[in-house]
């Protein structure tokens, strides 16, 4: 049995911890803040709930897998999953609105031709298509095997770009996401779509590659779920899971360093002077500087963009959510050139693309006569933007009112009590510089949006959660912690789930 010392407690690193307890080791769980779950917060008020991190869950079965490993209660024993149906309507900027259904791919055709007009559906079909093939070849050295010594086969994009011949440029292919929009999709708002779900998961259209196009395959695929009481319900159902497996945590408890003996890693320091003893770590949390011992720290996007983070507008609203309302919202930008240029640029945008989430959850209001509603927008993170600023605070969050009213009838009027969480929230709350919030890991682009492997070059130091290998997400994080498990269980011979 071996004395492993996890660092952080968020969903990838508790996913870790719950396998690796259940392998016989013994686990202990440091985490700097007085709770778990990392992203997954929640804020309270007056009989009003709302998750401060993710929204919505895709690829449940991550999660399915964590419960059937370590224990004998099953995922839905212990959390109430509900796939929203709706998946999403968006208003686009010419006033077209289209609301797609979950998971069903014929639906999302004929509602896109219905809306934006014959010919829409099977444009975004076909790129569905390749999305699908990109989404088979890189799947399994993407997301289920740890990240190879030699990347070079990860730089190559998956996604079978169309091939077009351009006048006087000959045969060209789209690279990236707006590439994809403009040359593909040939609509604009099919393009905005496109870029929505870039954007939303923190990757600029115009750099990232076309890879990401695997995004939306993954949410029109396998679903959108939302679990009752709040997402934070299910950092709470892996918390307990942890516990019933015997793994220890104790909040309050910085790490400062990882500490190294005879070439491994040998234990962590803690910010009160103390220390502890590990024949293994594991860093379930974004490394700051001096934590990682003698090690090359490369950044987390090794193409030095930016990397953005969430404004959220937390809304108390009275009067009761009305019949056919959507559980998510997209209002797209009005320029989104505008947008990317201010969000990667480290500014704040005018009328940026708010996301209305609005769950039909009883446990999240203190009534039927009253309304819960998280907005939602992807922004740069604190330092470039000074998030703390009260002034900027209030614009902001008056615009993004503003956007999200095209949603939600009467919505000003509506307001009893807004909170405003930003960037330099999630800096405090959870330790990401500026309050950054990783992205998924891509293929393609050289090897740019891929993320640190999650062993490191120190024997028994590992790398778990969203800023390792395979990047942002919930259930990304929740892969992680199987990868790092499978590490530490089988050595260097894992090669990932069968």
């Amino acid at each position: 049995m071996a004395r492993i010392a996890v660092i952080g407690a968020g969903t990838g690193a508790m996913a870790a911890a719950a396998r690796l307890s259940v392998a016989g080791h013994r686990v202990t769980v440091y985490e700097r803040s007085e709770t778990y779950g990392g992203s997954l917060g929640r804020y309270a008020r007056d009989g009003f709930v709302f998750d401060t991190g993710p929204g919505l869950l895709h690829l449940p079965a991550v999660y399915r897998d964590l419960f059937v490993k370590t224990g004998r209660e099953s995922l839905e024993e212990c959390v109430t999953l509900t796939q929203v149906d709706p998946a999403s309507r968006h208003l686009f900027a010419d006033g077209t609105a289209v609301s797609l259904p979950n998971a069903s791919r014929a639906g999302v055709v004929g509602a896109l031709d219905g809306a934006l007009g014959e010919g829409a559906g099977a444009r975004w079909g076909e790129f569905l298509d390749r999305a699908g093939v990109a989404w088979n070849r890189s799947r399994r050295p993407l997301l289920e095997e740890p990240l190879p010594q030699d990347r070079q086969p990860l730089g190559r994009d998956p996604y079978p770009a169309v091939r077009r011949r351009r006048l006087l440029l000959g045969a060209r292919q789209a690279r990236t996401p707006a590439e994809v929009g403009a040359w593909e999709l040939a609509d604009p708002r099919l393009a905005a779509l496109l870029d929505g779900y870039a954007l939303s998961y923190g990757l600029d259209p115009r750099r990232a590659p076309a890879a990401a196009a695997l995004l939306p395959y993954m949410e029109e695929t396998f679903g959108s779920w939302y679990v009752a009481g709040g997402m934070r319900a299910l950092a709470e159902a892996v918390y307990e899971r942890c516990l019933a497996r015997k793994v220890e945590f104790v909040f309050g408890a910085e790490a400062v360093g990882v500490f190294e003996k005879d070439g491994r890693a040998a234990g962590i320091e803690l910010a009160d002077g103390g220390s502890v003893e590990a024949d293994h770590v594991v860093v379930g949390a974004q490394p700051a500087p001096g934590l990682l011992p003698d090690l090359r720290e490369r950044p987390e996007r090794s193409d030095g963009a930016l990397v953005p983070g969430r404004f959220l507008v937390l809304l108390s609203l009275r009067g009761g959510r009305e019949a056919g309302a959507v559980h998510r919202t997209v209002v797209h930008a009005v320029d989104p050139a505008a947008e990317r240029d201010a969000v990667f640029g480290g500014r704040t945008a005018e009328l940026p693309t708010v996301t209305v989430l609005r769950p039909d959850d009883p446990a999240t209001r203190p009534d039927g006569e009253h309304e819960a509603v998280t907005l939602m927008v992807t922004v740069a993170p604190h330092g470039p933007v000074d998030w703390t600023d009260a002034g900027l605070r209030e614009r902001f969050a008056d615009a993004v009112i503003g956007r999200a009213s095209e949603a939600v009838p009467g919505l000003r009027e509506r307001i009893l009590h807004a909170e405003v969480r930003t960037p330099a929230e999630t800096a405090a709350d959870t330790g990401a510089q500026g309050g950054s919030v990783p992205a998924p890991a891509l293929a393609g682009a050289e090897g740019a949006f891929l993320h640190s492997g999650n062993r490191t070059p120190l024997p028994g130091l590992y790398l778990a959660g969203g800023w390792s290998h395979p990047g942002g997400g919930l259930a990304h994080a929740g892969m992680s912690g199987a990868l790092v498990a499978g590490l530490v269980v089988e050595g260097d011979g894992f090669r990932g789930s069968q």
